[in-house]
């Protein structure tokens, strides 16, 4: 009877183990930023976009057949060419940004389209004009797609909308579009 009991919970424990590493992956990936400023509040200036990068690490967590959780942990460069008033100015912000999506797949495991919360604390920041500091935390929404090309390459376009004001005294928030390729394993 002992032996039937500890045979049942080494092959439960094996099942279990195998069932789990099929549905977790572990990738990295990067490439480059568009982004810009939208809204108002910097009186005189006008926006441009400024294209910069994000690179970082993920795992992906399938909940279901057509569904999986991606948390990541990127390094984001956004802000925006400020213009208008002299010469221009590009104001670039780095962040720690740590997006939480969720995957829908339309084809399995090739084709999905990711939507989430994502939070981004700011690490540097390089301007060349007396303007107020820049906040130290920005949340927005981020939503996209992802296309696995062949093995375990991959290709991303994902669109950041921020919801936060990046400057205490203005109404701008950061407008992100990021195309990335990467390696999920």
């Amino acid at each position: 009877m002992k032996k039937t009991i500890i045979l049942t919970a080494l092959f439960g424990m094996f099942f279990s183990a195998t069932v789990l590493a099929q549905g977790l992956h572990f990738g990295i990936k990067g490439g480059p930023s568009f982004s810009n400023f939208s809204g108002s509040g910097l009186d005189g200036y006008d926006f441009k976009s400024i294209t910069n990068f994000h690179a970082g690490a993920f795992v992906e967590l399938n909940l279901f057949d057509a569904l999986s959780l991606q948390p990541e942990l990127l390094y984001s460069t956004k802000g925006a060419t400020l213009s208008g008033v002299g010469n221009d100015i590009e104001n670039k912000l780095g962040y720690l940004s740590i997006p939480v999506l969720a995957r829908v797949y339309l084809i399995p495991d090739r084709f999905s389209l990711d939507f989430g919360p994502q939070a981004s604390f700011l690490l540097s920041e390089t301007e060349n004009v007396n303007i107020s500091d820049s906040r130290t935390f920005d949340f927005a929404l981020a939503g996209g797609v992802t296309v696995q090309l062949f093995g375990p390459l991959f290709v991303q376009g994902r669109y950041n909308l921020g919801l936060t004001d990046v400057k205490p005294d203005a109404n701008v928030k950061n407008s992100v579009i990021q195309l990335s390729a990467g390696l999920r394993f």
